[in-house]
């Protein structure tokens, strides 16, 4: 077969969601976020495997992923928007029981006006400068919404993946102080957030790529594996090139592989000259340009012809492949492409 394998342990994926669970303080409730298709995993398989282990609030983008997720989850299990009440989506929200996490000023007129009777919830800027109410917008209002019952508020933190950076402490102190004497219920913690300990927990915890087996939980289970196809191989000779542009050449005699992906499957073409496929513990450096379908291979190392070799797997996560490219894992993750065949297993397969 041509196509790559794209290997999803959902045992390992209920596994993090447990332990991020059992760092959350005691009295808090984990929920999991699922955006981006599952970041990038199938958001249906993922999403009612986090189900059957416990997880009761999922929390997607956008109006049409929370229209996916329920329909894969039936009635019951929460869905919260992040991007909140936008423009044409209240009978999406209101026929499918979402509850949108309102923005703006206009978010909240726009939800009062046409779902009066629906939950919402509110998020709040405590210095991300990216969505949210800013203290004075949050000032102006928050009379109304304290009377009005917040299904949840929440913020997010801008440097948790840092846990000595100041900004932690700021926003955590800017939270409280918007969120004194609130009747709601209160969340502050992305998986970043959890890590840095209870201070930072209150009522709800968000993890995301945690679950997935991205830092910055570094003790996280590995969920992903990514296993090439070899379409050829061929002996290349000192001076010869590989790929287009002359973007490598040989010094020597090179024997070399071609796999079947390329950045039309999400392996970025930064990862050309400076990352590597594996062959069970054994490195493979990328040569030369990564194309839309193909990337070629230096295998003079390996004592054998091999059928596949591996871009993610026990030797290589994907944080360390992300790092070839000068990117983040969750870039990885959610830029697998759709022609890999996706292998699931474990959570009752």
């Amino acid at each position: 077969m041509a196509s790559a394998d794209l290997n999803i342990d959902l045992d390992a994926l209920a596994a993090n969601w447990r332990t991020l669970n059992r760092k959350s303080a005691a009295s808090v409730q984990t929920g999991a976020v699922v955006k981006a298709d599952g970041y990038g995993l199938g958001v249906v398989r993922v999403a009612r495997a986090l189900a059957r282990t416990g997880a009761r609030k999922f929390f997607v983008a956008q109006a049409e992923e929370g229209a996916d997720l329920r329909l894969a989850l039936g009635p019951g299990p929460e869905i919260i928007l992040f991007s909140g009440h936008m423009a044409g989506d209240s009978d999406m929200i209101g026929d499918l029981d979402l509850i949108p996490m309102l923005n703006s000023v206009d978010q909240i007129s726009r939800h009062f006006e046409t779902l009066p009777k629906a939950a919402f919830g509110i998020q709040l800027d405590t210095g991300m400068n990216r969505l949210g109410l800013e203290p004075d917008e949050w000032s102006a209002v928050r009379q109304v919404i304290s009377e009005s019952s917040p299904h949840l508020v929440m913020s997010h933190l801008a440097c948790a993946d840092t846990p000595k950076h100041p900004m932690n402490i700021r926003q955590l102190d800017t939270f409280r102080e918007m969120t004194a004497e609130m009747n709601a219920p209160l969340s502050l913690a992305a998986t970043g957030g959890i890590l840095l300990g209870e201070n930072y927990h209150f009522d709800v915890t968000r993890p995301g790529i945690g679950l997935y087996g991205g830092e910055p939980y570094s003790d996280a289970k590995q969920v992903v594996s990514l296993t090439l196809p070899v379409i050829q191989t061929r002996e290349v000779a000192a001076d010869e090139s590989v790929g287009y542009g002359w973007g490598w050449s040989a010094t020597q005699p090179t024997r070399v592989a071609t796999l079947g992906a390329g950045y039309a499957d999400g392996l970025i073409r930064a990862l050309g000259n400076s990352a590597y496929v594996y062959a069970d513990d054994i490195a493979c450096p990328v040569i030369g340009r990564v194309s839309m379908d193909m990337i070629t291979v230096d295998i003079t190392e390996l004592d054998h012809e091999p059928k596949t070799l591996d871009i993610i797997s026990p030797y290589q996560s994907i944080d360390t492949l992300a790092g070839a490219a000068n990117t983040i894992g969750y870039e990885v993750l959610t830029s697998l492409g759709s022609r890999y065949a996706r292998r699931y297993s474990g959570a009752g397969l």
